[in-house]
């Protein structure tokens, strides 16, 4: 199958209005039917995750990915840091992977764990590097070229690679219309196969020095995606709102549409967006175009149970974080909260791992996860 399949997106006239961007038109379309679907789901029942007194003081300034390597380790990647860091909870301690100065890691990005190996894919060595849980490298596996540098994000117990694949944007941004792509790929790298298509980008037309451009919108959100050690594939739709399957044969099966409230961006929105660029480029970044509302989720994580961990879009006013927790076929299960600013950026069968930024660097906690005994918001026993 051929990796680059365009997916477009249109909208009936009727609700086309020309002062909506495109991702609130689409949120304009789904609210209509939603609105003539009849009466809602029963709300999804719904628990405050407590933390324990397990916390780790580091000076990572940001944490993009981390996996959980077992009992109360947990690997995370520090990208401004150049370190793949490994937290213990336990013993209140971290350490970098590979040992100070390693050369063995330069600009990490995304870390998963199969079996009993910790791969670390890092697009400044361009390969991804597998290394034992007690932290001794094994091995590397070069980037190769029929990807375009794109690294593997996953891999399942047959041996096979998953990959996102996106499109060329060409000199205009306009080939970012196009959607991106999961790719699987024999262990030889071989051969690819597209097993998942990803909604395109929602872009702006911006006018500048270089003449006019397609630039995403900030804060507009994506389709996010995982793989389960069996093969089993899931894409969080965020026009759609909802958690599809892919089996190993190659089935699909849809899930429910989530309930979730449709929020505004904001000046303060933007603010907290124009924090993360140095001084130099925040004059750069206040030309972005920007989301008219925010998607309905931000990252999705899977956890050891093969359930579906969405992070749910904060409003400024919210005291906690909203996560929602979906089943194999696709049923909301439970809203799990977690208080305060920290996000949960990997979860293990009883714990969740809580990145919280503060002044000087990064905390980790560890937040019990209560057992699932609850029902799906579909009805049947889980």
């Amino acid at each position: 199958m051929a990796p680059f399949a365009a997916l477009r997106v249109t909208m009936p006239s009727a609700i086309t209005f020309p002062w909506m961007s495109s991702t609130a038109r689409r949120w304009a379309y789904l609210s209509l039917i939603l609105a003539a679907c009849g009466d809602p789901p029963p709300p999804a029942p719904v628990v405050e995750l407590r933390p324990t007194s397990d916390t780790v003081s580091t000076g990572y300034a940001e944490i993009a990915d981390a996996a959980w390597l077992g009992g109360d380790r947990w690997a995370v990647v520090a990208p401004l840091d150049v370190t793949v860091g490994v937290v213990s909870l336990d013993a209140r301690q971290v350490a970098p992977l590979g040992g100070e100065g390693t050369k063995e890691i330069r600009n990490p990005s995304t870390v998963f764990v199969v079996r009993d190996t910790l791969y670390v894919s890092d697009w400044g060595l361009r390969r991804v590097s597998l290394w034992t849980r007690d932290g001794r490298l094994a091995r590397s596996v070069p980037a190769p070229d029929r990807t375009r540098g794109a690294l593997p994000e996953a891999r399942d117990d047959a041996g096979r690679w998953y990959l996102e694949l996106k499109p060329a944007p060409g000199p205009d941004g306009s080939g970012n219309r196009d959607s991106a792509v999961v790719a699987a790929a024999d262990p030889g790298f071989r051969r690819l196969d597209t097993v998942a298509q990803l909604a395109p980008l929602d872009l702006a037309e911006v006018a500048g020095d270089a003449g006019r451009r397609f630039e995403p919108r900030a804060l507009s959100g994506g389709d996010r995606w995982g793989v389960l050690p069996d093969g089993s594939l899931w894409v969080a739709r965020v026009y759609k709102n909802r958690v599809d399957w892919r089996a190993p044969d190659g089935s699909w099966d849809e899930g429910d549409p989530l309930p979730d409230r449709v929020l505004e961006v904001t000046q303060y929105d933007r603010e907290l967006f124009y924090r993360k660029f140095p001084p130099e480029l925040r004059s750069t970044a206040e030309q972005l175009p920007f989301a008219a509302v925010k998607p309905p989720f931000e990252a999705g994580l899977v956890s050891p149970a093969g359930t579906v961990w969405l992070e749910k879009s904060r409003a400024p006013a919210d005291s906690s974080r909203r996560y929602h927790e979906v089943d194999r076929a696709g049923r909301l299960v439970r809203e799990a909260r977690v208080p305060g600013t920290g996000r949960i950026v990997a979860l293990s069968a009883d714990r969740a791992l809580v990145a919280e930024r503060v002044a000087d660097g990064t905390r980790f906690i560890g937040f019990t996860i209560p057992a699932t005994n609850t029902r799906s918001t579909s009805g049947g026993a889980q």
